[in-house]
């Protein structure tokens, strides 16, 4: 295909997209019609590198077809797979018996029931429970410790007078694991090769955690367990239907921000484009399952992870299969739920699982009065995080798709990614003057300052003079001496001031790079560095969240549980910000 005739053909689709995107937005913000021409010049552009040239017009005249509908056909993407057998969480394997040690607190942590690896069938077990819970002198903790093994506790000492950098290669092979079996009646999901895990009580792999993981792993030269994790997420898309929060069956019934494309385009960047034709079937059945109830959703209204807005437009948000308490946190959800009983537990237990799928567990961002978690309504949300994220994987698609030379695909994802980016700037834009949440349900933005108000500038979805303002307001609202607060409010939550996350300020630092802000980009991740150098040098670790609001005062709090070192995200980003901004 000729450059002449790539322009002529990206010409005609630009403006088809242009008019039918500008008609969509508010006429105070709306953007010269140039600003949306990428994403139909992007389709045709990969079909000219694909050698696509003999099926250019068919493809243009698809993509005007898909740009006058107002929302996907049913066909337009691949069904959702369908999930794999699993056995059933810990709290139906053994009813009862579950609630009873949950509830009694046998362990300081709800976890360690969950995780501990039972020495039978559990039908016997729950069998013998019932046989001898009447019986005098019966004790549930000496039953439990009879018939479970406890994980084994982690902790171990690392050579002495390592630099930061040293501390950080020595414990990628600490933090490795191998599943290729586990223990039967087990809940870790066996996975075929090995895995990081972030430490401490996280003794499974996690989602999103692994991104954050692997940019740290390309840094020391560990490329084989970035592959390794990426076959890994690979298989439990096949087997599973999606990557789970974690490989533990009690995290199946949801996943986690979906970065798998990320991960892909970061193998990419190492290995080449033959990482995107190995995964494409992968990165397409993750869409399918984010989507499922698309075509069927009526305006105004949401199915699972999807809600339909009112003009038509798709967006995403978190949510759960299931809605009764989490395996891993019972008591603290049963607890929530009792302390509105005006409102249906069921309700709350759904919403406190979405909270859990957003990996900001929990946070003011879920909350309806923005500050007690009984309040929680994580699935009246559109969040602005998840639908970046789900912008790049449209368009992490393209690419792969083009690499193939399949057009139909090239020119739906196109269109998908498009639509979004009009809805992601139409909905959650706040006025303002920074990107932010959206409450479907109250049809309203919610008016918040967070850390996610960058996502948009990470995926490369925001509009130039918008990605300005909402750099300005973040280094107004959230910057503090020790880097990125997550939010302004102070609600005793981990994922609130006045802790600040290594994830969340690596999703600032790369976006507001890409946007033309180095200098606050620097800023921010030369506070956070001095944070974590300070703990290292005090403590000897790195851990799981820091507070920034103050330099070097430690490591952060709030939430369900203890502080947790290790870390396998904090470890990625540190060590991408030492390559950055120095020793």
């Amino acid at each position: 295909m000729t450059s002449r005739r790539a322009a002529s053909i990206a010409s005609r689709l630009s403006g088809r997209f242009s008019s039918r995107f500008s008609a969509r937005l508010s006429p105070p913000l709306a953007p010269p019609a140039p600003r949306l021409r990428w994403a139909a010049a992007l389709a045709v552009a990969y079909l000219a590198v694909a050698g696509c040239a003999a099926q250019a017009d068919n493809a243009n005249q698809a993509a005007a077809q898909a740009a006058a509908r107002p929302a996907p056909p049913a066909t337009a993407a691949i069904a959702a797979p369908a999930s794999g057998t699993l056995l059933p969480p810990p709290s139906q394997l053994y009813g009862d018996l579950f609630v009873a040690v949950q509830t009694a607190q046998i362990y300081p942590d709800q976890k360690t029931f969950v995780d501990a690896t039972p020495d039978g069938d559990p039908a016997t077990i729950v069998q013998l429970y019932q046989q001898q819970k009447s019986q005098p002198g019966f004790s549930l903790k000496a039953f439990v410790a009879q018939h479970f093994t406890p994980p084994p506790e982690g902790g171990v000492t690392p050579p002495p007078n390592q630099t930061l950098r040293q501390h950080i290669d020595w414990l990628w092979p600490q933090l490795t694991r191998t599943s290729t079996t586990v223990p039967p009646y087990s809940s870790l999901i066996p996975l075929p090769k090995p895995y990081v895990v972030p430490g401490g009580r996280f003794r499974e792999g996690y989602y999103w955690d692994t991104y954050f993981t692997m940019l740290g792993l390309q840094v020391s030269g560990r490329e084989d367990l970035v592959d390794n994790m990426l076959d890994n997420f690979a298989h439990l898309i096949d087997t599973i239907g999606h990557i789970p929060n974690g490989n533990r069956t009690y995290y199946a019934s949801r996943s986690q921000p979906p970065f798998f494309a990320y991960m892909v385009t970061l193998a990419a960047q190492a290995e080449g484009d033959k990482v995107y034709q190995k995964y494409l079937p992968a990165l397409r059945k993750e869409h399918a399952y984010w989507m499922q109830g698309e075509a069927t959703t009526p305006r105004g209204q949401a199915t699972r992870n999807v809600v339909a807005m009112p003009d038509g437009a798709v967006l995403n948000r978190y949510w759960d299969a299931s809605d009764t308490p989490r395996d891993e946190s019972y008591l603290e959800d049963v607890t929530t739920a009792k302390s509105v009983p005006g409102r249906p537990a069921n309700e709350v237990y759904r919403d406190l699982r979405a909270g859990a799928e957003s990996g900001w567990d929990y946070s003011s961002r879920w909350f309806g009065d923005g500050k007690t978690l009984a309040t929680i309504r994580t699935t009246s949300i559109v969040p602005v995080d998840l639908n970046s994220l789900m912008f790049h994987l449209e368009t992490t698609i393209v690419k792969g798709c083009a690499i193939t030379r399949d057009v139909a695909c090239v020119t739906d994802f196109s269109a998908r990614a498009a639509r979004r980016a009009a809805a992601i700037n139409r909905y959650l834009w706040n006025r303002r003057g920074y990107y932010g949440d959206y409450d479907w349900q109250q049809r309203k933005p919610r008016d918040a300052v967070t850390a996610a108000a960058l996502y948009p500038l990470f995926a490369g979805v925001a509009w130039p003079e918008r990605a300005k303002a909402t750099a300005r307001e973040v280094r107004k609202t959230l910057l503090q001496p020790g880097g990125l607060a997550t939010t302004t409010e102070n609600t005793g939550q981990q994922w609130d001031a006045p802790n600040g996350w290594a994830p969340l300020q690596w999703i600032a630092i790369d976006g507001l790079r890409r946007y033309g802000e180095p200098a606050l980009a620097k800023d921010i991740g030369t506070r956070f560095l001095s944070d974590v150098k300070h703990v290292y040098a005090t403590e000897g670790k790195l851990v799981e969240k820091y507070v920034v609001e103050g330099a070097g005062t430690g490591g952060g709090g709030g939430g369900e549980y203890p502080l947790q070192d290790g870390f396998g995200w904090t470890n990625g980003v540190t060590l991408k910000l030492l390559g950055l901004y120095g020793e």
